[in-house]
């Protein structure tokens, strides 16, 4: 696939890779982000990676625009060659499904929905053909999902779902943005699911909440104090649908900060996963459970 390269004002350079998510767009992009920045060029202040595309922030009173241009055209072909393979991790998230909390938000925006008679479960499930929310909730949280950009707000991560295209789950946003979502919420729109880091507006549907911290600027989270932001690009998600008591019980953790996330060391081969799909997440699978 050929980048399509455009200047974004004075400052950015913006290479699309791609118009359709695939894993594919996304290595061409995270191998060239890799690329910008082992290379150390003069003048660029920042490197954007996204699902299918990067921005290039560069400093013009230190490089000319049309020579880093230049630059970044040279990578491509080295970009697009590049092994596309992981060291990284895989995270359990728990998740309370049809949670009260949502629940009650989605109910005072009805008016924004496609379907103002159902909720949002009962809405995705429709449309996917899944007949239940049950049978949704089920589609959703069985296989593992792709984390290929973090961003919009701080820590929020955009994730792709690992399973044959004809099979992804995809449910349109609200008709009109919400001006409320709760924090932490679980939520989907397109072929995209999320978690909403802070509370705020939102046109994501919204399927239930995790206790689990995914951001925290104070860094007080016990595993965030490294990094403020739980999630990477190129982490794979597991969700891990849990019962009110159960959320509760990770709620008193987390307030006590004696929560500990289930992150364990996995490796990704784009290449071994479109040869044997099933074969990868089985294997991706056994690292989660620590096999």
């Amino acid at each position: 696939m050929s980048i399509r390269f455009s200047f974004g004002g004075d400052e950015h350079i913006f290479g699309e890779v791609s118009e359709d998510m695939s894993l594919e767009s996304f290595f061409t992009s995270l191998s060239m982000t890799n690329a910008v920045r082992d290379a150390r060029i003069r003048g660029v202040t920042e490197i954007c990676p996204a699902n299918a595309s990067f921005q290039v922030k560069f400093d013009p009173d230190r490089i000319r625009p049309a020579d880093l241009m230049r630059e970044l055209q040279s990578m491509e072909s080295a970009a697009s060659k590049s092994d596309a393979s992981l060291q990284t991790r895989i995270i359990e998230i728990p998740v309370l499904y049809n949670d009260p909390w949502t629940h009650e938000t989605l109910m005072r925006f009805r008016e924004r929905h496609q379907d103002p008679t159902k909720t949002d479960l009962e809405y995705a499930a429709d449309v996917n053909g899944l007949g239940t929310v049950e049978n949704f909730i089920e589609a959703h949280s069985s296989q593992p999902w792709f984390v290929s950009m973090v961003g919009f707000v701080a820590g929020l991560p955009f994730l792709y779902q690992m399973v044959e295209r004809d099979k992804q789950l995809q449910v349109p946003k609200y008709l009109r943005p919400r001006t409320d979502t709760p924090k932490l919420t679980v939520g989907h729109g397109g072929c995209f699911s999320c978690i909403y880091s802070v509370r705020g507006a939102g046109g994501y549907q919204m399927f239930g909440v995790t206790p689990m911290p995914i951001y925290d600027p104070a860094q007080k989270v016990s595993y965030l104090q490294d990094e403020m932001c739980l999630f990477r690009p190129g982490d794979i998600v597991k969700w891990k649908p849990v019962t009110r008591d159960q959320y509760d019980a990770a709620i008193e953790a987390v307030d006590a900060n004696r929560f500990e996330p289930v992150i364990r060391p996995a490796s990704f081969s784009l290449s071994d996963y479109n040869k044997d799909m099933a074969g990868t997440k089985a294997r991706l699978m056994e690292a989660l459970n620590g096999r």
